[in-house]
C-alpha cells in the first residue's frame, strides 16, 4: 500500500461514500453539488483522481464495471472508516475561510451601495433554496448535514441581514 497525506479533499471523498455506501467519481460530483458543495468548494478534477489516490492507499476499494462504461465504483474500508472517524473526532484547526465575491469587492472599493442589491438578492435566494431543503424528510435521519445546512441557513441570514442594512444606507443617503 502507499502512504499519501489525507487531505481536506480526502475526507469529502471518506464522507460520502460512508453515506453513499458505493459510488463513481460522477456520483460523487453531483452529491457534492448538492451538499458540501454549498459550503466547501471542491474542484471537479479532484473528485475524479482522489478515489484513485485513496485506493492505491487502501483507504477506499475500486470496482471497474466489465462492460459498457466501464466506470470506477468507489467503497470505503476499514482503513477509510478508521481514517474518517479518526478525523471527525479530532479538534478542527482554527483558521477558517470566507470566499465571497462580494466582500472581496467591498475590500477593494467597490460602492457598497451599487453592491448591495446584487448581493442581497443572491444572499436571499440562497437563503430560500437552503430554507427549502431543510424542509425534505432525508434531513431528519442524517442529523450531520441538517445541522450543516443549519449553519448554512445562519450564515444566508447574516449575510441578507448585512447587505439589507447595506442597501438601506443608499436608500437614507439619497434623502
Amino acid at each position: 500500500m502507499k502512504e499519501v497525506t489525507l487531505t481536506p479533499t480526502s475526507y469529502v471523498v471518506l464522507g460520502l461514500l460512508s453515506l453513499a455506501g458505493e459510488a463513481t467519481p460522477y456520483d460523487l460530483k453531483q452529491i457534492v453539488a448538492g451538499s458540501v458543495g454549498n459550503f466547501w468548494a471542491i474542484p471537479h478534477s479532484q473528485l475524479y483522481a482522489e478515489p484513485a489516490r485513496l485506493a492505491a492507499a487502501g483507504y477506499v476499494t475500486e470496482k471497474r464495471e466489465a462492460g459498457g462504461r466501464r466506470r470506477k465504483h468507489y467503497a470505503l474500508t476499514e482503513r477509510g472508516r478508521q481514517a474518517l472517524e479518526q478525523w471527525t473526532t479530532a479538534p478542527s484547526e482554527r483558521s477558517w475561510e470566507l470566499r465571497d465575491p462580494g466582500i472581496l469587492k467591498l475590500f477593494f472599493g467597490a460602492d457598497p451601495a451599487s453592491l448591495a442589491q446584487d448581493q442581497l438578492a443572491t444572499h436571499s435566494e440562497r437563503l430560500a433554496e437552503y430554507e427549502r431543503a431543510s424542509e425534505a424528510e432525508l434531513l431528519e435521519t442524517l442529523p450531520g448535514p441538517r445541522l450543516a445546512l443549519e449553519a448554512g441557513i445562519g450564515h444566508e441570514r447574516e449575510y441578507v441581514r448585512f447587505w439589507s442594512k447595506l442597501a438601506n444606507r443608499k436608500k437614507t443617503a439619497g434623502r
